[in-house]
């Protein structure tokens, strides 16, 4: 052999082994990629689950501070009513006073004699303090006669024809209604034009 050639030989020597050394280095590599990959693909993985995570979390959050406003809101409307409607009992009871000193002023006296007089002023200014004490705490009367009947508001008794009036106004109140703030606590008895 000649120097040439075993110089050739020399070069093509180092050239497999560079060769093999790039094809380990190329495994190397690729065997370094692959847990690299999927370390990668687990990273994103877990940020897609932390983001859905985060997104159910933000949600259950607004739900539940609805939730409590609601709650909060409802309380506040309860407390409202409870306040305004505590009186309904009492001045469901106190009506019954309020009736019989309207009928001690509508039936006939002789308001000639200075006794009897006395006595009927006296149930008079009663019953304007009584009507003016009720009225203070959302007590008001309603059934006025010449009014549209309103059944939610009135008790029709009877219907008869009246000169006069038109279908459905009240010609007579048998019984005045009242409401509590808006709320009917008796209704008015009437009677109605038909």
């Amino acid at each position: 052999m000649t120097m040439a050639d075993e110089q050739k030989q020399e070069q093509n020597e180092e050239l497999e082994q560079d060769l093999q050394s790039q094809e380990v280095d190329v495994e190397e590599q690729k065997q370094v990629e692959d847990p690299l990959e999927e370390a990668i693909a687990r990273v994103q993985e877990l940020e897609a689950q932390l983001a859905e995570t985060a997104k159910k979390e933000q949600d259950l959050l607004l739900r539940t501070r609805a939730e409590i406003d609601n709650i909060r809101r409802r309380t506040e409307q309860d407390v409202e009513k409870a306040h305004k409607f505590a009186l309904e009992k009492f001045a469901k009871d106190i009506l019954n006073t309020i009736d019989n000193l309207e009928r001690a002023l509508a039936t006939p006296a002789n308001i000639e004699d200075e006794s009897i007089k006395a006595l009927f002023d006296g149930v008079e200014l009663t019953l304007k303090e009584l009507l003016a004490t009720v009225a203070r705490f959302g007590v008001e009367p309603v059934g006025v006669v010449g009014e549209v009947f309103n059944p939610d508001l009135h008790q029709a008794i009877s219907m008869q024809p009246m000169e006069g009036f038109e279908t459905n106004q009240i010609t007579t109140v048998l019984q005045k209604g009242y409401l509590l703030n808006g709320r009917v606590i008796r209704p008015a008895m009437v009677m109605v034009a038909a």
